[in-house]
């Protein structure tokens, strides 16, 4: 038998899930009641030895270790007891004995009495309690998409309007302070099912929309905060915007440009699993847009006078 990571496709690297989801595909495709594939029967015995090794965790890492083959055999003498693989009297006919498939003769149906397959995977494949020949209820298949939701409704909460691949459009709810990833389900708003079956579902996951102002950084927002000439040199207090509005802030008389002022709990609102974050706005001197004469002489006076370099130190 094949490697079993090249089976089912992934990399050895490959996350429980991605191993599952990679099996369920595949599985579906090779089902030999549904499949028109040529050698349906054959590679679907082949994808469901190799899940028996990669989905369980034992066998898996046992496999890494070189400790048992593809088949799930011993290597070694020390590793028989372990009663991987294939058990003796195997038909060679497609039967491996550790999920319970029969695909030889007989009454030339699927079982699945035991093994080690997810029963969530079994049922989706077999059906509860299908009979040969008759086609069961499928529920319908979930929908997946992603939205961009501006900062000020992650802030404040609100509506956002969805357009899913069918072309149908829903308002979501979105709740205040939802982390970027995290998913909304909307039950019986997917795929519809057949004969009779419940419609799947649509999980919209949430990503932060880019804002003109705000930089997000975990749950604490980045501002360029611009100031004069004066007010770094001289102090002031200065408004500053945020996602609740404006705010007067205090900037200390010789003020540096770069320097971050945090205003406490004015970042992104406090979400299920993190509390508020900050904002953080940084100070950028700002010289007239028009050229100053006055301004000038008064430069080169300071720097006849009072030189320094800022530099110092850096070479």
């Amino acid at each position: 038998m094949r490697d079993p990571y090249d089976v089912l496709g992934v990399a050895k690297s490959a996350s429980e899930a991605e191993i599952k989801a990679a099996f369920r595909k595949l599985a579906k495709k090779y089902h030999p009641d549904q499949s028109k594939e040529a050698r349906a029967k054959e590679r679907f015995a082949e994808v469901g030895s190799a899940y028996e090794i990669l989905g369980d965790d034992k066998k898996r890492r046992a496999f890494d270790r070189g400790e048992i083959d593809a088949e799930g055999k011993p290597r070694a003498p020390q590793f028989e007891g372990f009663g991987f693989g294939r058990q003796p009297g195997g038909s060679g006919r497609g039967d491996f004995r550790g999920f319970g498939f029969d695909f030889g003769g007989g009454s030339g149906g699927f079982s699945a009495e035991s093994g080690s397959i997810d029963p969530d995977i079994l049922a989706e494949l077999f059906g509860a309690g299908r009979t040969r020949g008759r086609a069961q209820p499928t529920r319908g298949e979930d929908i997946g998409v992603s939205v961009s939701v501006p900062l000020a409704t992650i802030a404040n909460g609100g509506s956002i309007r969805v357009a899913l691949p069918t072309g149908k459009m829903l308002d979501v709810a979105v709740p205040a302070g939802i982390e970027e990833g995290k998913s909304i389900r909307l039950r019986g708003q997917g795929n519809p099912g057949q004969r009779s079956a419940p419609p799947g579902d649509v999980i919209v996951t949430i990503r932060y929309a880019p804002h003109p102002l705000f930089k997000v950084e975990g749950r604490d927002l980045r501002l360029d905060l611009p100031i004069t000439l004066y007010e770094a040199i001289l102090g002031a207090r200065v408004r500053a915007p945020t996602l609740g509005g404006e705010v007067e802030v205090s900037i200390a008389p010789g003020a540096n440009g770069g320097r971050v002022l945090r205003l406490r709990g004015k970042g992104l609102p406090a979400s299920a699993e993190q509390p508020a974050g900050d904002l953080l706005a940084t100070l950028r001197i700002v010289l007239p847009n028009e050229p100053d004469a006055e301004l000038s002489a008064l430069m080169r006076k300071l720097r006849d006078l009072k030189p320094y370099d800022p530099r110092s130190g850096m070479a």
